[in-house]
């Protein structure tokens, strides 16, 4: 949302007279049996502060249209990526690369990080590219800090996974890459740690590692690691491919063997490779998109693996350290057809209300969208894109980075998908297939349908490009959520959302005591005094080799505020929130309630530079 100087002077005055009414209080939920033991063994929750109240500014009688705006020249965001193509059509050319939004230095602004690549070692010449963190100045610009940083680091980066590791407060960064793989630790003064070898987390030189994600499966309380790996291949291993019988083509992943994905258990002062007794050893995946969610509501975290021509993967967690691969029994494998797809990016949400996530999958070209939704307890899945809008209008598209969000605040999950080939001379052999796509966005209607408003979602959305990654966060801080994209071999994109007259909103950061410090595994539902209610989860990865930003935002419509919050934490414990003001960011620790809560949209201060801005000046 964008609001005028006047309405933003009006909002702040009012913000100047916050009183104290309304207060929320927190309490202990009835823990559930599963939970009963570390639920009763936490602290109770201490009284939250007071929220601040503000007369919030009345809304229209009819919402217009959201529309995003492409700020990345005027944010300050100066980024091409390197895929080292320079003729020779490597499979790797076409496969990075991806971003993310964290909040390295604790200030309540989300950063920008996007991944890079190299030149090959048999290339003529050697440009250096390195990834680049962005750090945001608070009124609408980012600074360049990556040599500051310590993350000027060349290497053929693929993803990231945001986390806090070792609980200490502040996120560390976890990349991907075509090689060895990369853990830098956050050492809390905007300076970075290469603690790849220490930690064990590099994988093998020959791994080509794409996304990953942070998740606590053991409930210790302590982060762990899963990281998806792609294909073996390198420049001896390269083969010669084509589509016109003549020139070398990007060959498909079928003509590459596998690579097993690897999970790694934290154990506090190193991480243990567990694939294999942990039962997520496979050699036949070819993984490209990951999502950790519990899909069957047993309170603990599992796996979906989206692979490129191989059947997807679902890790049911046993509860023992160990998971059981159940993707075909619940429907998620193959297509409709019993065809494997080539998945790559994936996300969750329980976009019909039904109280189960459902996941979605991007697909190749000529394959559609993969729409699999939870049928509840039966522990199925059934695809419902072939039958729906959703399908006829992704059937063409190629689609890396995707997510669930609500854009327009109105409280129902909405679908964004960036897409875009991977053979640059595909034109020729489909004419109805180009490599350049245009990013799509489809609304939620409700009862499971979804309408397409690509073209009224603003100019960037009419501009075909060649797409991979995509995240979300309310970066500006005025509420609603923005996107940033990457492309291959091109520019970054940084999408404002210009709700306008949005609707209401809540934001929740969550602080994990007992729990990881992020909290991620940590379930927020929040109840409506129209009756409604809405959750999502905390947590890392999905996209395509992606991450978003930790922080929920709860689109309320026209409600002026949440009657109710509970808060399910991994550790067990349940925590509730009553009478809680719309339009405000919430910070809730576990076990101590709101901790912190500000009025929103924040005033937008002049700009200071940052303590690694201000090193990399000296």
């Amino acid at each position: 949302m964008k609001l005028s100087s006047l309405r933003l002077v009006f909002a702040f005055s009012l913000a100047g007279l916050l009183v104290a009414c309304n207060q929320p209080t927190t309490q202990q939920a009835p823990a559930t049996p599963a939970a009963e033991t570390t639920a009763a063994a936490s602290p109770e929750a201490v009284a939250s502060p007071s929220p601040t109240m503000v007369t919030l500014p009345p809304l229209p009688d009819k919402f217009a249209p959201v529309e995003f705006t492409d700020v990345t020249a005027q944010a300050g965001i100066k980024f091409r990526h390197n895929n080292g193509a320079y003729g020779k059509k490597y499979l790797p050319e076409t496969t990075g690369s991806g971003c993310a939004f964290l909040d390295y230095d604790n200030d309540g602004w989300q950063d920008v990080l996007l991944l890079n690549g190299v030149d090959f070692e048999d290339a003529p010449k050697k440009r250096k590219s390195v990834m680049a963190l962005y750090h945001n100045n608070q009124n609408g610009t980012f600074t360049d800090v990556t040599a500051a940083a310590g993350l000027a680091k060349p290497m053929y980066g693929m993803g990231a996974a945001i986390g806090d590791f070792d609980n200490d407060g502040f996120d560390d960064i976890y990349v991907t890459a075509l090689g060895e793989n990369k853990l830098f630790r956050n050492a809390g003064n905007g300076k970075f740690t290469d603690v790849t070898a220490k930690m064990g987390v590099g994988g093998a030189a020959t791994d080509f590692s794409t996304s990953a994600a942070w998740l606590d499966y053991d409930k210790d309380g302590k982060l762990d690691l899963f990281v998806c790996n792609y294909v073996e291949w390198s420049i001896e291993k390269d083969l010669h491919c084509t589509l016109d019988g003549a020139n070398k083509s990007y060959c498909t992943p079928e003509s590459y063997k596998g690579q097993s994905a690897r999970l790694y258990r934290n154990v506090g002062s190193k991480f243990e490779d567990v694939t294999q007794k942990s039962g997520v050893g496979d050699p036949a995946s070819k993984s490209l998109g990951v999502a950790t969610f519990d899909y069957d509501r047993d309170g603990w975290m599992d796996i979906f693996v989206a692979n490129d021509t191989q059947p997807n993967k679902l890790y049911k967690n046993n509860g023992n350290g160990t998971f059981a691969e159940v993707a075909t029994t619940a429907g998620v494998a193959f297509s409709e057809e019993g065809k494997a797809r080539a998945g790559m990016g994936v996300d969750f949400a329980d976009y019909d209300g039904s109280g189960f996530p459902s996941l979605i999958v991007g697909n190749f070209s000529n394959e559609m969208l993969a729409v699999f939704h939870n049928e509840g307890k039966t522990g199925l899945f059934i695809d419902e894109a072939p039958s729906t809008t959703l399908g006829q209008a992704t059937l063409l598209s190629l689609t890396f980075g995707l997510f669930f969000f609500d854009y327009d605040l109105d409280g129902r999950p909405d679908i964004f998908l960036a897409n875009g080939h991977v053979a640059d001379d595909i034109n020729k052999v489909q004419p109805k297939i180009t490599y350049a796509m245009r990013p799509k966005l489809f609304h939620n209607e409700g009862k499971k349908k979804f309408s397409e408003v690509t073209a009224k979602a603003g100019k960037p959305f009419a501009k075909p490009i060649v797409a991979r990654g995509a995240a979300y966060a309310d970066f500006d801080n005025d509420g609603d959520q923005d996107v940033l994209m990457t492309t291959n071999g091109g520019p970054a994109y940084l999408l404002r959302n210009d709700g306008g007259n949005q609707a209401r909103f809540a934001r929740f950061k969550t602080v994990g005591a007992g729990s990881n410090h992020n909290g991620i595994g940590a379930k927020v539902t929040a109840f409506l005094p129209d009756g409604t209610k809405q959750w999502q989860s905390v947590h890392s990865g999905s996209s395509y080799c992606s991450q978003s930003e930790f922080v929920l935002t709860f689109g309320l419509g026209r409600n002026d505020k949440i009657d109710r919050v509970e808060i399910e934490w991994p550790s067990g414990k349940v925590e509730k929130l009553t009478n809680l003001t719309a339009n405000q960011l919430y910070v809730v620790k576990e076990g101590s309630g709101v901790i912190e809560n500000k009025p929103l949209p924040l005033a937008a201060p002049s700009p200071q530079p940052s303590p690694s801005a201000t090193i990399a000046a000296k």
